[in-house]
């Protein structure tokens, strides 16, 4: 006598492959040898196990439906008696993934890639902005198909082997009993079609490599590390798929005056003793080419900032420029003639400043000077 199968899951003869497959795994949640180590709940997990591979095969089933029992022809397949598929198999089965409905074949038609391209520019580039030609090597569709994966330009035919379902299924005896599993079709690799005469250029994938030249705008004030983005400019997707974007990294090269930091532009000058002292002025170029007065005040001291507000880099998606800021180096001049080194000393004589060791707790001395340095 046939095996009542729908009657083993509790789901009626109409009962849809989702519905045959949560049932399933109701009953193998229930009765799964972890959770119910009785002989009972084996026995009832090996009568689940079985209708859902029956039930779930459109063939095994429509055998059920005229009465029959296709495991009676089955049963005695397995030579041994021994399990053909791993644990992974079996647990795949169970709880997603495995023997339940057919997920159906993934397209060939799939989204490419983004990708990412580092362009090195100078500072003045990164001060001004420009527009750079870049060349890249990526993915386009292909020329020869026009994508389609077809030498003759045809449209893929429906796979004999999984008959357009993108997978095959197989029964494989276990200790828990038979179980359906289910793979990727070998002959489609999942597709569920097949292109009888691929492209002689892509071999069916509807894209190629090719190097490609661009055009990317860069707006004034970008920094290291940004990247900019180029919509639908990345790699084109298997099958002639719609293209990823790419990606532009800025890396900036370094200046021989200027250092970035953040918004602001800095350098160092070198100020002789006598300019520090006495106050001077002096001109240094720009990144855009222009010259810029810096005033030293009267008694500048070493390691004092010169702050030039809005002279620095563009600020990037706002208006307005960073500040420039020098830094003081004043220079003690080490080879001193006869006639200098008597006009130190009358200076020296006039003022006659004492020599003296700061005390911590004094405002002046060099230690809080340089803490007050490093804050800043």
């Amino acid at each position: 006598m046939a095996r009542d199968y729908y009657g083993i899951l509790g789901v009626d003869k109409s009962a849809s492959d989702a519905e045959i497959k949560k049932a399933y795994r109701k009953l193998a949640r229930k009765f799964h040898p972890d959770v119910n180590p009785s002989e009972e709940a084996a026995e009832k997990f090996r009568e689940a196990s079985v209708a859902h591979e029956v039930l779930t095969d459109s063939e095994k089933r429509r055998i059920v439906d005229m009465g029959g029992d296709p495991m009676e022809q089955a049963s005695g397949g397995m030579p041994g008696g021994q399990p053909a598929g791993g644990f992974g198999d079996i647990f795949e089965a169970f709880f997603g993934g495995g023997g339940g409905g057919a997920r159906g074949p993934r397209s060939r038609v799939q989204p490419g890639n983004d990708a990412l391209l580092r362009v090195a520019i100078t500072l003045e580039e990164a001060f001004s902005g420009l527009q750079k030609d870049i060349t890249v090597d990526t993915a386009v569709v292909c020329d020869h198909c026009e994508g389609t994966g077809s030498e003759s330009k045809a449209a893929a035919t429906t796979c004999v082997q999984c008959h357009g379902q993108g997978e095959v299924q197989e029964v494989q005896r276990s200790f828990l009993g038979n179980i359906m599993t289910s793979r990727p079709c070998p002959s489609c690799q999942g597709y569920g079609e097949v292109i009888a005469d691929p492209c002689s250029r892509c071999s069916g994938e509807g894209r190629m490599k090719k190097r490609r030249n661009l055009q990317v705008n860069i707006p004034a004030g970008i920094a290291t590390g940004m990247r900019i983005r180029m919509s639908g400019q990345g790699e084109v997707g298997h099958g002639g798929g719609p293209a990823g974007d790419l990606y532009v990294e800025i890396a900036t090269r370094t200046h021989q005056v200027f250092q970035r930091e953040g918004d602001s532009l800095q350098l160092t000058v070198s100020v002789p003793v006598v300019d520090a002292i006495l106050g001077s002025d002096f001109n240094v170029e720009d990144l855009a080419g222009d010259m810029v007065d810096i005033k030293v005040p009267a008694g500048t001291q070493p390691g004092e900032q010169i702050r030039l507000a809005g002279q620095g880099m563009p600020r990037l998606r706002a208006e307005g420029r960073g500040d420039l800021i020098a830094h003081v180096d004043v220079v003690i001049p080490t080879d001193i003639d006869d006639k200098t080194r008597d006009l130190l000393d009358q200076i020296r004589d006039h003022r006659n400043e004492p020599t003296h060791v700061n005390r911590e707790d004094e405002e002046s001395s060099f230690f809080s000077r340089l803490r007050g340095k490093f804050r800043r």
